[in-house]
């Protein structure tokens, strides 16, 4: 019962970034951390600076489970986690023991990362695969940018007074 309490006492008084370090994640210096889903070995997670980790993001250091120890009782395998600096991992991504995500890189959401990243790449998919430089991406994206980042007490009176074409239009897929 009491570890019940010390844990929701955690998710009610403690923001995502002190919870983490709280539970041994090594953090850097002006990171924005919305996810709490941290493995069973949260101290084997490095993160650098100025780094995003967004909603339910998955972090596992674990691999391997039950069903290999049935042919070899002993096995157990870890793999640390390194996101450097100025990286953004997207909303319900998960990020496979053994993973450095490079500086500078942007996984998009839902990704299942697998294999490392190098820096300034964006990667997306299951599993993640690269589909541009973060330059390519800036580059496509920049007709989108509002030229100002937006604070949460003018958003919404802002963003409704734009016409629709000031915003990200996804064509329709091919069959």
């Amino acid at each position: 019962m009491w570890k019940k309490l010390i844990k929701l006492y955690w998710r009610l008084f403690k923001t995502p970034e002190q919870e983490a370090r709280h539970l041994g994640v090594t953090i850097g210096e002006n990171c924005l951390i919305s996810t709490r889903l941290w493995s069973s070995e949260p101290y084997l997670i490095t993160i650098g600076d100025h780094v995003q980790v967004t909603d339910n993001v998955s972090f596992h250091t674990h691999g391997g489970g039950n069903v290999i120890r049935r042919q070899c009782p002993s096995y157990d395998a870890f793999g640390k986690i390194v996101i450097k600096d100025w990286a953004y991992i997207g909303a319900y991504s998960h990020i496979m023991p053994g993973v450095t995500v490079g500086e500078g890189s942007l996984v998009a959401a839902g990704s299942v990362v697998t294999k490392s990243v190098p820096p300034g790449m964006v990667v997306a998919g299951n599993p993640a695969k690269i589909i541009s430089t973060t330059e390519d991406f800036l580059q496509r994206n920049m007709k989108f940018s509002l030229g100002r980042r937006l604070n949460a007490k003018n958003k919404k009176e802002f963003l409704l007074s734009l016409p629709d074409d000031r915003f990200i239009i996804r064509a329709e897929m091919n069959q």
